[in-house]
């Protein structure tokens, strides 16, 4: 099957295809997919007829466009979003999503998954390769978190790893988080291990996509 993967920026695009593979095997045997990378998650437009501003890239603001457009594209099998919670109610937040598939005519067979609160969180979930990506991480920081809470996730990563925490990125302001966020997808994502994981939406992102694939064999 062909699987479209929609994420909302570099970072999370740089995760998933290291994660890819190890779910889905080697492009094309059988499987193939592609991984698309947007400028920033935005908000559902209220018109769902919208096509947003498409030079911005903001994934939520294109994303009824991109659906009905991947309804009536043949040979697209299934389209996957992957989404950072932020601070939304998931319930919520994911009602909203399914609406907006429904709305569509055809419907494409979609799969929405939500990262609590932001994708930083899968790298809690499996510490033991964090610490085999960054072995001078602070150990009492890493204690600390609760996994997938809402607690300024990336932030206390950030504390965690990087010289001078949260507060020496934000001081040095853009592009520096997005740099960051990238290194860490970079070296962190390719030692995560699918089943040693304990992040519960990382679980829930690896068991959807296997579900995927087992259903069209």
């Amino acid at each position: 099957m062909h699987i479209e993967i929609l994420v909302e920026d570099a970072s999370g695009k740089k995760l998933l295809e290291s994660l890819l593979p190890k779910l889905f095997g080697k492009q094309g045997e059988p499987h193939t997919w592609r991984v698309h990378g947007y400028k920033g998650i935005g908000r559902v437009p209220k018109n769902l007829n919208s096509s947003g501003d498409p030079a911005k890239r903001i994934l939520l603001d294109q994303l009824p466009k991109l659906l009905r457009g991947y309804g009536k594209t043949p040979g697209i099998d299934a389209v996957v979003v992957v989404l950072d919670s932020d601070r939304r109610n998931c319930v919520d937040f994911l009602a909203e999503l399914k609406a907006l598939v429904a709305g569509c005519s055809p419907v494409p067979n979609t799969l929405f998954r939500i990262a609590i609160e932001e994708m930083e969180a899968w790298y809690f979930g499996d510490q033991q390769a964090l610490m085999a990506a960054y072995p001078k991480a602070k150990i009492d920081v890493l204690q600390r978190y609760q996994q997938d809470s809402v607690c300024g996730t990336w932030e206390q990563l950030a504390d965690a790893i990087y010289p001078g925490g949260s507060a020496a990125i934000k001081k040095a302001g853009w592009p520096l988080p997005g740099q960051v966020k990238y290194e860490w997808a970079e070296k962190i994502g390719p030692l995560l291990d699918l089943e040693r994981n304990i992040s519960p939406s990382f679980g829930k992102l690896r068991d959807g996509l296997r579900r995927l694939i087992t259903e069209a064999a």
